[in-house]
């Protein structure tokens, strides 16, 4: 038994990081759902970004492959450690479609080290790239959010439940993403007037992406496809913002309470 996918016809989500792995599969899902999406990163096609680093996907080639679901799909790169540049997207993504009512916070840096080991830069982009872009989109966000009516209001944020007090080989990388799911439950509390459902998902595996394989977390036998991620969004899209908020989920709970059984299919 699968999810329920919710309709999304009408609605349009502000993306982070929708160029691979994570945040392009939950791009794509709910552009199938009918919600138009404004996909951003740093990887474009008008630029020598994408080939200097030998990455695959751009922000272009996700919005190309959402509106091939017959929705809008605005592609904006971003850089989320520059506030003017965060600031110049969410005003564009809002002069563009006149209305965002999801808010998603995918864009992630990873480098699980032992504390030793990192070089102080590397700490700053974790917490750069993990908190910092976090309270300046929703910084960025809140106000325009404040003002829907008429449809479901949503910021979700990709961050683990806070239920770790330490993280041996991995604190910095694991601090910056528990600052995560701070930020994000901190700002259920501060819109609880509002109706607008703000909370944060995680993986109970690693999930086969660019970054797993790149920092060698587990091999494929451990992994779990971006799919299970997405799905996961769309249990929370389907409920109500207003009474499902302030809540910090593990993909795999949320979908067996979703009457999910099997989980083969994401292997």
């Amino acid at each position: 038994m699968g999810i329920n996918r919710p309709d999304l016809s009408g609605s349009t989500a502000f993306i982070t990081g929708t160029t691979r792995g994570i945040g392009k599969s939950i791009a794509l899902d709910l552009a199938e759902q009918g919600c138009n999406i404004v996909s951003t990163g740093k990887t474009s096609e008008n630029d020598d970004y994408k080939e200097e680093k030998n990455l695959e996907g751009s922000i272009e080639e996700t919005a190309r492959e959402a509106e091939e679901h017959g929705v809008e799909a605005l592609p904006h790169k971003l850089n989320v450690r520059e506030e003017e540049n965060v600031k110049s997207a969410v005003e564009e993504a809002i002069a563009h479609f006149g209305e965002i009512n999801t808010v998603i916070n995918t864009a992630s840096a990873i480098q699980p080290e032992k504390i030793e080991a990192l070089p102080p830069n590397r700490f700053d982009l974790l917490n750069d790239v993990n908190v910092r872009d976090t309270y300046l989109t929703c910084h960025y966000f809140v106000d325009h959010l404040k003002e829907i009516e008429d449809k479901d209001t949503w910021v979700l944020t990709n961050a683990p439940p806070i239920k770790t007090d330490r993280a041996p080989g991995s604190g910095p990388y694991t601090w910056s993403k528990l600052a995560r799911t701070v930020m994000t439950l901190s700002l259920a509390g501060e819109l609880s007037n509002f109706d607008i459902g703000c909370n944060a998902f995680w993986p109970a595996t690693a999930i086969d992406t660019r970054a797993t394989r790149y920092f060698g977390m587990g091999t494929e036998d451990d992994w779990r496809t971006p799919q299970i991620v997405s799905d996961t969004v769309l249990e929370i899209l389907n409920r109500d913002p207003a009474v499902f908020t302030g809540n910090a989920v593990y993909d795999e709970e949320l979908l067996m309470e979703a009457g999910v059984e099997d989980f083969s299919e994401y292997n």
